[in-house]
């Protein structure tokens, strides 16, 4: 694993734009840096493949032990959407992606840091950018990337398998990252044959005639992929309609379990010997050790110990309970680059990695998209 040095392609901005990405730039300073990449051998990437799939399976099985032994309440999910959540598993509902946060230098063991389950973003940057990125300015070259094929694999084998043929997309309409991962998937579901609408979250409606969640049209929303957490849905008024309506979730309610860092010290109960996993728990860990609440997100409300004490925290909104993982710095590059690796399941796959950087030990909301190479 080597960060290199590369010289921006003229047009970039223009570039990446006709792709989809028009969040290139933060407060002036680019968010997709193609000043550099990092190269990685195929043996590297063969280990976090190897990674992302074995913590696939392990939390698979955290979830069945999680609702096998009722601890959904531990991981602070209301008790009124359990029996709900349970069926959700039970029943097998489809799940389209995910993404996992790996520590990794390219020498010891990829170590997950976390699970976004839920809500991932950064798709578009490490589908469609990067692999343009790559044929533009190394066209002979590979990259661990089967993310666009993957995701279009499985919108294709929804609609085989379903009979109705809609799909609505919903997300925060004025976020423009999420408005454009939304439009991305959308644009998949369309080419696998779905007709398919756009509703701001905010304008979903909901009809007690019908017990149905319906968009602009008061047509019922039955498929529905959703760019908004799960527990921040389990919060609004409407909650308790979702045990009503009859829907399709993207990602689906049993995802809520592995979305919740809570899951963390589950995951390291069920295999302590695994070498992807940090030692995590619910009780503070003597050593060395990060407190993260259940539910943050962006790297916000991180406090680092040392000898017990908060030696620093990353400002956030986030409060309530929190889990402790074994402190896992980091490696820096060029003393002054600390990239995490993102490598995606879409569909029950391990598809591909996308990497983002800082200057800062904990990656952020503003924290640069780098993309990779491989060979």
């Amino acid at each position: 694993m080597i960060r290199k040095q590369s010289e921006p392609r003229r047009d970039w901005q223009a570039r990446v734009e006709s792709q989809g990405l028009y969040h290139h730039s933060i407060d002036g300073a680019a968010y997709w840096d193609e000043s550099c990449y990092y190269q990685f051998s195929t043996q590297e990437i063969d280990q976090l493949e190897f990674a992302t799939q074995e913590l696939n399976e392990l939390c698979l099985e955290g979830v069945e032990h999680v609702i096998s032994n009722d601890l959904m309440g531990r991981m602070g999910i209301p008790a009124s959407h359990h029996d709900w959540i349970r069926r959700s598993w039970d029943t097998d509902e489809h799940t389209l992606y995910g993404r996992f946060d790996f520590a990794y230098d390219g020498s010891s063991p990829p170590k997950l840091l976390e699970y976004n389950a839920d809500t991932p973003t950064a798709l578009l940057e490490a589908s469609v950018i990067q692999w343009h990125w790559l044929k533009d300015l190394f066209p002979s070259a590979m990259q661990f990337n089967s993310i666009h094929e993957r995701l279009l694999e499985a919108f294709m084998k929804l609609r085989h398998e379903w009979d109705h043929d809609r799909f609505w997309f919903t997300g925060i309409e004025d976020n423009l990252e999420d408005f454009m991962t939304v439009s991305y998937l959308r644009d998949l579901a369309m080419q696998a044959g779905f007709e398919t609408h756009f509703l701001g979250v905010d304008k979903i409606g909901w009809n007690s005639f019908k017990q149905s969640f319906t968009d602009l049209s008061e047509e019922a929303i039955t498929n529905c992929f959703k760019l908004y957490p799960w527990e921040w849905m389990f919060e609004e008024s409407f909650s308790k309609n979702l045990l009503l309506a009859n829907i399709r979730w993207f990602e689906p309610p049993w995802k809520s379990i592995l979305s919740n860092k809570a899951i963390l010290p589950i995951l390291w109960k069920l295999a302590p010997d695994s070498p992807w996993l940090l030692e995590a728990s619910f009780e503070p860990l003597d050593g060395d050790c990060v407190r993260k609440p259940f539910l943050s997100r962006e790297g916000a409300n991180i406090q680092f110990y040392k000898r017990g004490e908060v030696v620093y925290e990353s400002p956030g909104p986030y409060s309530g309970e929190g889990i402790y993982q074994r402190t896992c710095l980091l490696p820096e590059f060029d003393d002054q680059f600390f990239p995490v690796v993102g490598s995606w399941m879409i569909n029950g796959w391990a598809s591909g990695i996308g990497i983002r950087e800082d200057i800062n030990p904990i990656t952020g909301n503003t924290s640069r998209f780098v993309p990779h190479v491989m060979g």
